[in-house]
C-alpha cells in the first residue's frame, strides 16, 4: 500500500513539473474583435456615389439625386473580384462627405430614394450585403461625419440626425466588421442651400464617446476606424506605406479624429496605454472615385505588391481602394491589375523553406514553448523563455544550403507586443553574418533581403519589453529581387 501511495504522489509531482506557468499578458492586449481584425490583413474600399457621375473627389453636397445612376451595377462582381484577388472583406462609402446616401435612409430625401437607379427602389448596401455573403467576405461601412448637404450640420441636432443613421447602418444590414469613421470636418458646402463655411471643434463637436457606444451596443464584433481609434488607427499617410518601426500602442486619450497626428501615428508609440493597430488606406488610382481620366494610371501588380511589402509587411492591414465606374462595376484594367497582385504574392511564397526543418534555441521555457513552435504550423503555439530573459535565439536548420531571401515573423500578440529589437543572420563560410535588422514585430512583419545561400538562418531577439514570444517563422526564396 506504501509502494502504491509513494508512486501516486511521484505521478503527480512529474506532472505538476511537467506543467510550465505561461508568460503573464505584458502591457495592452488586442480584443477579440482586433485579433479578428488582424487576421483581415487585406480587404477592399469601395468609393462610390454621385461623385462617380460628376467626376469630382468631394462632392459640394447639391448634387441633383437623379445624377446616381449606374447602368450596370452588379455587387456580385465586385465582390466576385475581391474573392479572387484574395481579400477577406469590403468596405464601402455609405454615405461621402457630399451627404447622398447609398441605402434608402429615413432621414434625408439626399439618397438612392431619389434616384433614377431603379426607380428609386435600389439600395447599394443591401446588394453588397447579399454579395459579401454570397462570396465568403465580410461587410464594413463607411459613414462621413462631415456633411455637407445636411442643413443640421454644425448645429447640435446634427448629431442626432448622423447617429440615427449609424443605427440604420448597424441594425439593417447583418453583421458589420468595421466601421470606418473619416477625419474630414467642416468647411464650405451647400448645407440645405445656406452654401456657406460652417466650422466646427472637431475635437468636442462630435461627442465621440457617445457615438462609439452605439456601435458597441448594436455590433459589439466590430472594430472602429478613425486617427486615434478608438479601435483601429490610421497609417498617417494615403501613400500605402507604413512604418517599419510599428507598435500597435497609442495613448489615444490625448487624440481625437481629424487631429495633426500623422507624425505619431505611423509608428505608434511604445509607451502607449490602448491597443490600437494600424491600417494602411491607399486607391489603386490617383483619386478615391473613379473618373475615366485615370484608367491608364492603375497602379501595376508590381507596384501593389510593393505596397503589400509596406503595409501588411509592416504589422498593418492594407485596405485597397478600387472605385467602381460608371456603370456600376469594377473596370477591367482594375481587375486585370488586382488578379495580377494575387499571382505575384502566390510566386512571393510559394514554398516555404523553414516548414518541417529543425529549429534549435538558445534557451526556452520549459515544455510546450519549444523552439519548433515557430514553424510548427499552429497561430497558437509559440516559443518563448523564462520572464528574467529579455532576449534569446532561435536557429532554422534547412538541412542544406538554400537560397533565401525573405523572412515572415509573427509575434503571439494575445499576450502583448514586446519585440524591440532583433537580427537576422546567415551561417556562411564558417561564420555568421547579419543579413537584417529590424525594431517591431507585432501580428506580422514579411522582410527582403538579398539573396543569401545557407543552410542556417538565425533570429536573435536583442531587446524585448518582456520574453519574447515568436509563433510564426517563414523562410522563402522569392523570384523577385
Amino acid at each position: 500500500m506504501k509502494n502504491i501511495c509513494f508512486l501516486l504522489l511521484s505521478l503527480v509531482m512529474l506532472f505538476s513539473c511537467s506543467q510550465v506557468k505561461p508568460p503573464d499578458p505584458f502591457g495592452p492586449v488586442p480584443s477579440e474583435r482586433q485579433l479578428a481584425w488582424h487576421e483581415m490583413e487585406y480587404y477592399m474600399f469601395v468609393h462610390f456615389t454621385v461623385n462617380t457621375f460628376t467626376d469630382k473627389e468631394w462632392g459640394y453636397g447639391d448634387e441633383k439625386e437623379s445624377v446616381f445612376n449606374p447602368t450596370e451595377l452588379d455587387c456580385r462582381q465586385w465582390a466576385r473580384v475581391a474573392r479572387d484577388a484574395g481579400m477577406k472583406g469590403i468596405i464601402i462609402t455609405a454615405k461621402h462627405h457630399d451627404g447622398f446616401c447609398l441605402w434608402p435612409s429615413k432621414f434625408t430625401e439626399h439618397s438612392v430614394k431619389n434616384s433614377i437607379w431603379k426607380n428609386g427602389k435600389g439600395d447599394v448596401l443591401r446588394e453588397l450585403r447579399s454579395a459579401c455573403d454570397e462570396y465568403g467576405l465580410k461587410f464594413g461601412v463607411y459613414l462621413s461625419p462631415w456633411d455637407r448637404n445636411s442643413s443640421f450640420y454644425g448645429t447640435p441636432e446634427y448629431l442626432t440626425y448622423y447617429r440615427n443613421q449609424l443605427r440604420e447602418l448597424l441594425t439593417e444590414y447583418g453583421d458589420i466588421f468595421e466601421v470606418w469613421f473619416d477625419g474630414a470636418n467642416g468647411g464650405d458646402g451647400y448645407y440645405g442651400g445656406t452654401r456657406e463655411t460652417r466650422k466646427i471643434d472637431n475635437k468636442t463637436y462630435y461627442d465621440w464617446t457617445n457615438t462609439h457606444k452605439i456601435v458597441r451596443e448594436l455590433q459589439p464584433s466590430a472594430v472602429m476606424f478613425s486617427d486615434a481609434g478608438p479601435d483601429v488607427r490610421w497609417v498617417g499617410n494615403e501613400s500605402g506605406m507604413g512604418s517599419l518601426t510599428n507598435w500597435c500602442l497609442l495613448k489615444k486619450d490625448e487624440m481625437y479624429p481629424g487631429g495633426d497626428f500623422a507624425k505619431i501615428l505611423g509608428e505608434g508609440q511604445e509607451d502607449g496605454n490602448y491597443w490600437v493597430p494600424v491600417e494602411v488606406d491607399v486607391s489603386i488610382r490617383p483619386g478615391w472615385f473613379y473618373h475615366k481620366s485615370q484608367d491608364s494610371l492603375v497602379r501595376s501588380p508590381e507596384n501593389l505588391m510593393e505596397i503589400y511589402y509596406a503595409s501588411v509587411g509592416r504589422n498593418s492591414c492594407l485596405l485597397l481602394n478600387v472605385p467602381p465606374d460608371r456603370r456600376g462595376l469594377l473596370n477591367e484594367k482594375d481587375v486585370m491589375s488586382l488578379l495580377g497582385f494575387r499571382k505575384l504574392r502566390e510566386k512571393e511564397f510559394a514554398n516555404d523553406l523553414a516548414k518541417g526543418k529543425q529549429v534549435i534555441a538558445s534557451s526556452f521555457r520549459g515544455k510546450g514553448y519549444e523552439a519548433s513552435n515557430v514553424n510548427d504550423g499552429n497561430p497558437e503555439s509559440f516559443w518563448t523563455t523564462n520572464d528574467t530573459q529579455l532576449s534569446g535565439e532561435i536557429t532554422v536548420d534547412l538541412g542544406a544550403e538554400t537560397e533565401v531571401n525573405r523572412i515572415v515573423l509573427q509575434e503571439y500578440i494575445k499576450l502583448g507586443q514586446r519585440v524591440q529589437e532583433f537580427t537576422v543572420s546567415a551561417f556562411n563560410n564558417g561564420d555568421w553574418k547579419t543579413i537584417l535588422e529590424g525594431t517591431t514585430i507585432g501580428h506580422k512583419i514579411i522582410r527582403k533581403f538579398p539573396v543569401v545561400k545557407t543552410d542556417r538562418i538565425k533570429v536573435t531577439v536583442a531587446r524585448s519589453k518582456a520574453c519574447p514570444l515568436i509563433s510564426n517563422l517563414e523562410l522563402y526564396r522569392s523570384p523577385g529581387n
